[in-house]
């Protein structure tokens, strides 16, 4: 007897197979989730200089294609220059050196002015710290003259909690300060390894730059040799619609923040501010997180600017009003645009969760890559809208109380406004419906 080959044994092997497979790495995940975590961490270290390349390039692209197409190309165009490969190659070459010098002269001046000046300020303020107390104290007392029971309490709570964070930075902050710089110093290994990843992670930018059309054009080949050519395009697709939300949300907040640290600078050095580096960027670090960060950011250099003069803090808080309004406004419209396409709530919402579970990475690229996944749900109800012959604008569903034969019948209150308190589906949907019948 002859013996017949049925498919479906096979496709039932492999679906048991893959449940076994399945089964066995939910359970080690499940019971050895440490040794996962691990080897996780483990790989990320290896793949770091190459993860740094890609974020770094992706980063700089902008910058080079500005020098490509806003310089080199007119001034070739300008000077009647044909542009073949060569010349193309040769723009490219030149728009990544102006390119990674731009960066190395940005990092060297962030370093050898703006550090110092932090670490200054920081030392200032563990030293002068007594100093400071004593001019808060006298300040209260002259401001309180006259209500002698609030000045009690007040100086009172501030002699109690004074001492308890002067205590706190001289013996936590200060000896954990001097132990991380020792080690720092000591852990040539450690330092060592940090720049040799930053070294390979700028080598591996330079490549990714040079020809980030080819990795382009082989990611898209192979998509198109995986997938169908319908899901094909929307893949490709889905990735153009992250690259523009990501792209254009970081790279604006992270020159929006910039220009609203350096104007802050500006402003605090004219006003004669207290610690104008250090408070400024606190400023601009937090005006990359949406909403939240000038609050985050205004607190912290509220306090210190109380400690040192308090009677300058409220010109300080009206300057950061100013300046973030300037921002919300003017600066940051002009920027960002509308490059994630939420609501405010959205935003908070996105804010609050993703900062919740990721901390301050999390609220600094939580609008973003929520954005990502409001746009693909919103998709794909929109889809099961339309196989269902239904309007997929919100507006049709506002005041509806329920769907009969595709019917909406509107909420008594709505319906008052009309005879039969029903109303026909939107010429939307009548025009789906019609291209469904036909295909039928």
């Amino acid at each position: 007897m002859k013996y017949r080959w049925d498919k479906k044994y096979l496709y039932w092997g492999i679906t048991a197979f893959l449940t076994i497979c399945a089964s066995i790495l939910f359970y080690y995940f499940l019971f050895h989730g440490t040794n996962i975590k691990t080897a996780f961490s483990g790989l990320i270290n290896v793949l770091m200089p190459f993860l740094d390349g890609l974020i770094l390039a992706y980063l700089l692209t902008p910058v080079m294609n500005t020098f490509e197409k806003k310089l080199f190309y007119p001034l070739y165009s300008r000077f009647e220059i044909t542009i073949g490969n060569k010349e193309k190659k040769r723009i490219r070459t030149f728009s990544i050196i102006l390119t990674m010098l731009l960066f190395i002269c940005a990092l060297y001046g962030f370093f050898s002015m703006v550090i110092p000046q932090i670490i200054k300020s920081i030392q200032s303020i563990v030293l002068q710290f007594p100093v400071y107390i004593n001019n808060l104290e006298l300040w209260i007392e002259q401001t309180l003259a006259n209500n002698t029971k609030v000045e009690t309490f007040v100086t009172d709570w501030i002699a109690k909690y004074s001492g308890e964070v002067e205590d706190w930075l001289n013996q936590k902050v200060m000896p954990q300060v001097n132990v991380v710089i020792k080690e720092i110093s000591l852990s040539v290994i450690g330092v060592a390894k940090f720049l040799w990843n930053f070294i390979l992670g700028f080598i591996i930018s330079i490549y990714v730059l040079g020809s980030k059309e080819l990795f382009a054009g082989q990611s898209k080949k192979i998509v198109y040799a995986m997938l169908n050519e319908e899901n094909a395009n929307n893949f490709i697709q889905d990735v153009r619609f992250v690259d523009r939300t990501f792209g254009g949300f970081i790279i604006g907040k992270i020159i929006d923040s910039i220009i609203i640290g350096i104007l802050c600078f500006l402003g605090m050095a004219f006003l004669q501010f207290p610690y104008p580096a250090l408070i400024s960027v606190i400023v601009g670090i937090t005006n990359v997180i949406p909403f939240f960060g000038p609050y985050l950011g205004a607190i912290p250099s509220a306090i210190l600017i109380l400690m040192v003069n308090p009677a300058q803090t409220i010109y300080f808080l009206i300057f950061i009003l100013v300046l973030q309004q300037l921002d919300g406004n003017v600066i940051g419209p002009k920027i960002l645009g509308n490059s994630t396409g939420l609501s405010s709530f959205w935003v908070i919402f996105s804010i609050t969760i993703f900062g919740g579970f990721f901390g301050i990475l999390g609220m600094a690229v939580g609008v973003p890559t929520f954005a990502v996944i409001y746009a693909a749900l919103k998709r794909y109800i929109n889809k099961l809208l339309t196989r269902k012959k239904l309007p997929t604008n919100t507006k049709e569903y506002l005041f509806v109380e329920e769907i009969k034969d595709q019917e909406f019948i509107f909420l008594s209150e709505d319906s008052a406004t009309r005879s039969d308190g029903k109303h026909k589906l939107s010429t939307e949907t009548k025009a789906a419906k019609d291209r469904s019948n036909k295909k039928k």
